[in-house]
């Protein structure tokens, strides 16, 4: 009797122990806060959001990349630095870091500015080989959706399975959020995951 309950501990420790290794899945996201464009002046980003409601729905663990140096909070002045990054093909630094290697699947998100990715994220995505990863992007934009930069994911890594880009509008991931939880729970359900 008293082997039985010695291996039935062991057996618990060990399933306890396999529970508690690292979520195989990370939610990589740049979100902007303050004045943005069709919303105001925001205290939670609109990519912010989505990650949240993509990390929460699949169990991943979360990275937000926070830029060394703050962007402007006003929208013209944000938008007027993030189009000088664009032209001089800056890479901004960021605060902090994240493993990557020990996860199969990265998620991430970021605003369109200026019809790409802010140049911060690709200061992420240089810094990390996500070859062999499953890659899953996501952005929240004003109307010009994806922008191509699924196209730029599959440059940078040509040996990752990249996944359909979700795009949201920052409008409906501000105020309308059950929709946008509608639109990342089909998302989900159209790329597998």
């Amino acid at each position: 009797m008293m082997k039985l309950k010695t291996v039935l501990a062991m057996f618990i420790a060990l399933f306890v122990t396999a529970g508690s290794v690292s979520a195989k899945s990370l939610v990589v996201y740049f979100s902007h806060t303050g004045e943005n464009y069709s919303v105001g002046n925001i205290s939670e980003g609109n990519t912010a959001i989505i990650a949240k409601m993509i990390a929460s729905t699949t169990g991943s663990d979360t990275f937000e990349i926070v830029p060394s140096k703050d962007y402007p909070k006003t929208y013209k002045e944000c938008t007027d630095v993030a189009k000088d990054e664009q032209k001089k093909n800056a890479r901004p630094a960021y605060k902090g870091d994240v493993d990557t290697s020990a996860y199969d699947t990265i998620y991430i998100g970021y605003p369109i500015w200026w019809g790409d990715m802010p140049m911060v994220v690709y200061t992420f995505l240089e810094k990390h080989d996500l070859n062999g990863k499953t890659i899953i992007p996501f952005c929240t934009h004003e109307g010009s959706g994806v922008s191509g930069t699924d196209s730029a994911i599959k440059r940078l890594y040509k040996n990752a399975a990249v996944k359909q880009t979700l795009s949201v509008r920052g409008v409906t991931a501000q105020n309308k959020r059950n929709e946008a939880q509608k639109a990342v729970d089909e998302w989900l359900g159209k790329i597998g995951k």
